[in-house]
């Protein structure tokens, strides 16, 4: 054995006895349940937050103009097409901005995005919650970045007093484990004092908050303030792919700079027409509604039960545990119970922070959420949580 096959076996081990270790499931989605190892369980894991993965009406308008994989290409090589053309029209009017582009992931959108407009003469304010893909693009960036503690003003103000030449801050609508709202109105008007360029990272708010699912910004009635939204097509839209709505100038300079965008193959049509289908059915509001009724009973019950939920105010909502081992324990004892969720844990969050995180659909059912309150309760005293 070489002494990479040992690194990598050693760093195996060494995962396993810190209770950190991931495996893959084979899972099938059905609208609020899902097939493991060929049992039909309820799925908290899915960031369908709408349900509309398997809407038939969205399905079916994509067969009905499927006629190609995929352009094989990259857009400005040759696979730029009429479809992704409509789908950046109606996600710039979704989102009120002059332009849009679409990215093949909201991973890679963030990425492009932050290290095509940032480099070493950059300072990056960042939250400190922020997504691994943030982090990410701020290192490849090559820019200063100064963190903020989280939704913290006072501290941002610190960071900003002594802020020279190009500046940008980066935050997240809603956070992607906390389930929190960014106290966005006042860091976008903070930011704009000291006339910093501020990105949105909306990926988890997109399609569920604001008019109509017009998004985080919207709801907070911030959308002049921000000045690069950056979204995915895989959450709200149950759809795949990821967006980035901006000015004329900004889509242009993307184009001609960020990489992730330059060097990838374009979306393919028929998940642009999947998109495209979804939106119109997203934006009448209707499962907004059933999505949040389900919030509303599923926060309250965690509450009155004595979970530890946090601030959050969404779909999203951690159960904070602590330990990595009564994590894993929680989780695999209810998926026998015939409920999936997946405890998160370092890299993820802190070393000892571990969770479980829910994720809320609207095609969840009442009689789903009581079971699954039931249970938790059960399990929430079994391992001394509640």
């Amino acid at each position: 054995m070489d002494s990479i096959q040992k690194f990598i076996k050693s760093d195996i081990n060494e995962l396993k006895k810190e209770n950190l270790y991931r495996r893959l499931r084979i899972v099938e989605n059905q609208r609020g349940s899902i097939i493991v190892d060929n049992r039909k369980i309820i799925n908290f894991n899915s960031n369908d937050y709408l349900g509309l993965a398997s809407d038939k009406e969205v399905i079916k308008n994509t067969l009905k103009k499927f006629h190609e994989i995929s352009q094989c290409s990259s857009r400005l090589v040759g696979g730029n097409n009429t479809s992704i053309l409509k789908l950046e029209e109606g996600l710039s009017k979704h989102r009120r901005t002059e332009s849009s582009l679409v990215y093949t992931t909201g991973y890679s959108a963030v990425l492009g995005v932050i290290s095509a407009l940032a480099d070493r003469n950059t300072t990056i304010f960042s939250d400190e919650l922020n997504h691994a893909s943030i982090i990410d693009g701020c290192r490849l960036s090559n820019a200063k970045v100064k963190i903020f503690r989280h939704n913290d003003l006072e501290h941002l103000l610190e960071k900003l007093k002594d802020t020279k030449g190009k500046n940008i801050l980066v935050t997240e609508g809603i956070f992607s484990i906390e389930g929190d709202m960014s106290n966005l109105k006042s860091i976008c008007n903070l930011a704009k004092q000291f006339g910093v360029f501020v990105i949105v990272d909306d990926a988890h708010g997109d399609f569920v908050f604001g008019k109509n699912g017009s998004g985080t910004p919207s709801q907070l009635n911030v959308n002049n303030l921000v000045d690069i939204h950056i979204s995915s097509l895989s959450k709200g839209l149950g759809c795949f792919g990821g967006y980035v709505a901006c000015s004329n100038l900004v889509r242009e300079y993307l184009i001609n700079k960020s990489k992730q965008f330059i060097f990838t193959s374009a979306l393919p049509t028929h998940l642009c027409i999947s998109a495209l289908s979804a939106i119109g059915i997203a934006k009448n509001g209707i499962l907004q509604k059933k999505l949040f009724t389900n919030v509303k009973m599923f926060h309250n019950g965690l509450r009155k039960l004595g979970f530890d939920i946090g601030n959050t105010c969404s779909q999203i909502i951690p159960i904070h545990i602590g330990s990595e081992s009564i994590a894993i324990k929680f989780a695999t004892a209810l998926i026998k119970k015939g409920i999936f969720v997946h405890p998160m844990r370092f890299p993820t969050v802190k070393k000892g922070d571990a969770l479980l995180r829910i994720s809320l659909s609207a095609s969840h059912r009442k009689e789903h959420l009581i079971y699954t309150l039931d249970e938790l309760e059960h399990m929430g005293q079994k391992y001394k949580v509640i």
